[in-house]
């Protein structure tokens, strides 16, 4: 027979236990904050949205990022460090105050442009295209440029790039656009982790067919 001292006792702990977890979960329910605002930044004297600018927590590896008018929301904790990164701004990093009251926080980022550092730029005298072909036509090539321009317009090579576009570098816009879509796709899967293509039918089908085209074997 449980003699009631004992009962009681028993009570008592499952009781300060059920008081001790609810507390803590009431305290760390009041330790979040719903942390908003714009990022903007000033051009030409005007203030206008940093679209698609990324807010970052470094000690907690997640993160979301502002839409196309700047605006941006994320479920932070009092004390937490933010930082606001995008590309040719300057990078920003604030903290969240761990003195609010409120469960809401909102600000205004401003982030000023970052200065770069564009490579020497030549600016030829020739008043019309014509003047400019004369000029360049009777400009002193050395051996080997006259032997990598002579390779590249061979028939045999403008041939094979017609057929193999790999093959050719990309010019300026579409290794801009590229890299864009590379950011994009990051963006996407901010917070988690991105899909595995093994899962992906798009992939496998992409994967088929370079190999009924021959494209693993060896040349």
């Amino acid at each position: 027979m449980i003699r009631p001292i004992f009962l009681l006792l028993v009570l008592s702990i499952l009781s300060n236990t059920a008081f001790a977890q609810q507390t803590d979960t009431e305290k760390d329910k009041n330790n979040l904050i719903q942390f908003s605002g714009l990022v903007i930044t000033n051009m030409d004297g005007n203030m206008v949205p940093v679209p698609y600018a990324s807010i970052f927590l470094p000690n907690k590896k997640r993160g979301t990022y502002a839409d196309y008018r700047g605006f941006f929301t994320i479920v932070v904790e009092k004390g937490d460090v933010i930082r606001f990164n995008c590309i040719g701004f300057a990078p920003v990093t604030k903290t969240v105050p761990d003195t609010l009251s409120e469960s809401r926080y909102s600000i205004v980022q401003i982030m000023a442009q970052d200065t770069l550092t564009l490579p020497e730029a030549v600016i030829f005298p020739w008043p019309s295209r014509e003047h400019f072909k004369i000029e360049f036509l009777k400009m002193d090539v050395t051996p080997e440029l006259q032997r990598i321009a002579a390779k590249n317009l061979a028939n045999e090579y403008l041939a094979e790039a017609r057929q193999n576009p790999d093959m050719v570098p990309y010019g300026g816009r579409e290794s801009a656009n590229f890299y864009l879509r590379q950011q994009a796709r990051e963006y996407v899967y901010i917070g988690q982790t991105p899909p595995m293509n093994i899962f992906s039918p798009l992939a496998w089908a992409q994967f088929f067919k370079a190999w009924k085209d021959g494209d693993f074997k060896k040349k």
